[in-house]
């Protein structure tokens, strides 16, 4: 018994200002070749069942166009495999915060599709002797929280949701997104069940045995470069082979998990340079030289350069048109210009190092009270990169 896990497809997102021959924005398009080179990708393997974990589109009223996109993408896989069992679970992105609002992914019904949208549903599949529990978004922030624990005599048992199990990813958690809805390790049961999907966290990682998330199809988090951080921490160890985005491919009498990669849209590169005691014109050099040591140049990719140690008068005198050149080439260019450390003497006490106001930010975030449903970690780093967006374009400007 095969199942596909496919998760955070994230489509109609919009993120720059580039824009394709025919209008639509550039991630946007970028998006939906990934979620077709998935749907591409369980065609060929031809499995007995297809779950989504949640957010297929970025917004709870996406556009025309990525609606008609996903409903003719579904209906190319219901087609192709009309056998084959395939549920659809809503997540944070994809759940209006009100109940009269109503959900677009009942659309797909029309098609066979299983949906769960608000409340928990517990599909049976006689013929595949399969049972699915299907546990969305709004089924685990409300009240009447479902217990997370199989039942009924159905050979397979999966249970699919839309979450961030707590104290089991990476420390540095880079791909959570905000709004999620907290999942206690012990209600899993992973035991129990013949496999768990999850959706929420954008980087495929293994919580436990038959316990995975499948990670999201492309960069979409509001700090995509954590994935990237997270992903290439997890290389050396193995964890992740080829690339790194793709879906899921699981034999539900083994427990084996396949990866299956999908091809990237374009690259992303993170680079890194330390500018400590130089002036302006050497600091332009030594962009250049960062830039010019990416393979293939930088046209058409997602590129972030962090440089260090560059005072503000330093950062005011750098050659702006180059730097517009660059944006100019790639998708998306930031130059992340980071302030040397300041130190003050006050009185006649020692020397006490000044905090910066990324610093200042995390502090004051750390200890603001939140509503339970927000996540503070990834509230304090969300605000904490804006502040520094907002010290780059000053600079820039």
């Amino acid at each position: 018994m095969k199942l596909a896990h496919i998760a955070d497809p994230h489509l109609g997102i919009r993120q720059y200002q580039r824009q394709t021959q025919s209008g639509i924005n550039q991630r946007e398009a970028d998006v939906a070749q990934a979620f077709r080179a998935a749907i591409d990708g369980v065609i060929d393997a031809r499995p007995d069942a297809v779950v989504i974990a949640g957010d297929l589109f970025h917004s709870v009223r996406p556009t025309n166009s990525a609606i008609v996109f996903a409903f003719r993408q579904f209906q190319r896989l219901r087609e192709s495999l009309p056998q084959a069992a395939v549920v659809l679970i809503a997540g944070n992105h994809d759940t209006p915060r009100s109940a009269e609002t109503g959900s677009i992914l009942r659309l797909f019904e029309e098609l066979g599709v299983h949906v769960a949208s608000d409340k928990a549903r517990r599909l049976e599949f006689p013929e595949l002797d399969l049972s699915i529990f299907a546990v969305p978004h709004q089924a685990l922030v409300s009240g009447d929280r479902p217990s997370l624990r199989p039942e009924g005599e159905a050979r397979y048992r999966v249970l699919v949701m839309h979450g961030t199990v707590e104290g089991v990813l990476p420390v540095d958690r880079g791909g959570s997104d905000y709004g999620g809805a907290l999942i206690g390790a012990r209600e899993l049961s992973g035991g129990e069940w013949s496999y768990v999907a999850l959706g929420d966290y954008h980087v495929q990682f293994e919580v436990a045995p038959r316990v995975w998330y499948a990670g999201a199809l492309e960069y979409v988090s509001p700090d995509f470069w954590g994935d990237w951080r997270i992903e290439k921490e997890l290389r050396p160890e193995k964890k992740i082979k080829g690339k790194a985005k793709g879906w899921l491919l699981v034999d539900l009498d083994t427990g084996k998990v396949e990866r299956k990669s999908i091809p990237s849209a374009r690259d992303i590169e993170d680079l890194e340079a330390d500018a400590g005691g130089l002036e302006a014109a050497a600091v332009d050099a030594l962009i250049k030289a960062r830039v010019a040591s990416v393979k293939g140049g930088i046209e058409g990719k997602i590129v972030r350069l962090k440089i260090y140690n560059v005072p503000r008068h330093v950062g005011r005198e750098l050659d702006h048109a180059a730097i517009r050149g660059y944006k100019t080439s790639a998708l998306h260019f930031n130059l992340d210009i980071r302030r040397p450390e300041a130190r003050r003497t006050v009185g006649v006490g020692a020397p006490w190092r000044r905090q910066t106001l990324p610093e200042l930010v995390r502090e004051f975030l750390g200890r603001r009270p939140l509503p339970e449903s927000i996540d503070r970690e990834t509230f304090v780093r969300l605000g904490v990169d804006l502040v520094d967006v907002a010290e780059t374009d000053l600079v820039a400007t």
